[in-house]
């Protein structure tokens, strides 16, 4: 298991882990490129599509913007907490549960939604989408203890 201070890479090597102020920097500059562009620029990650999430910390009460992996599921969005199968739970997952209503920009729409964990058989019905979606989220979950939490983003009704 990981102690927070490495990184493993495609190859399945360890490496140091990436300064906390390089990713806070690139992550502002995703985030400024995505929505000059109407998300048309830095858009995927790994191939992947991502979107912007808009919360507010849960410590801070700041407002808060993060790219992220999202998985489509109809008109909602999942969003997986696995931080690459790291020990402890992201810290926007803090986040999601003390302030659930968000905005998430895909492409050019900002939408407001809410945020649910997804817990026992919905879960489990889940994460099999996830995996499907982006396959190295089953090794994440073979790199940790914790069970890597899914997060349902939708309108409210």
């Amino acid at each position: 298991m990981k102690n927070g201070s490495e990184n493993t890479d495609a190859s399945g090597e360890q490496g140091p882990a990436i300064p906390k102020w390089i990713l806070k920097a690139f992550t502002r500059l995703n985030v400024a490129v995505y929505r000059a562009s109407n998300g048309r620029l830095m858009n995927k990650l790994a191939g992947d599509p991502i979107c912007l999430v808009e919360m507010t910390g849960a410590k801070s009460g700041q407002a808060r913007t993060i790219p992220l992996m999202y998985v489509p599921d109809g008109d909602a969005f999942l969003l997986v907490a696995s931080q690459g199968g790291a020990p402890k739970h992201p810290v926007w997952y803090h986040n999601l549960i003390a302030h659930p209503d968000i905005h998430i920009t895909q492409g050019g729409a900002r939408r407001a939604l809410r945020a649910r964990e997804l817990s026992g058989e919905e879960r489990a019905l889940a994460w099999p989408i996830c995996v499907q979606h982006y396959a190295p989220y089953a090794d994440y979950q073979t790199r940790t203890q914790r069970l890597i939490p899914v997060f349902r983003c939708e309108p409210e009704s």
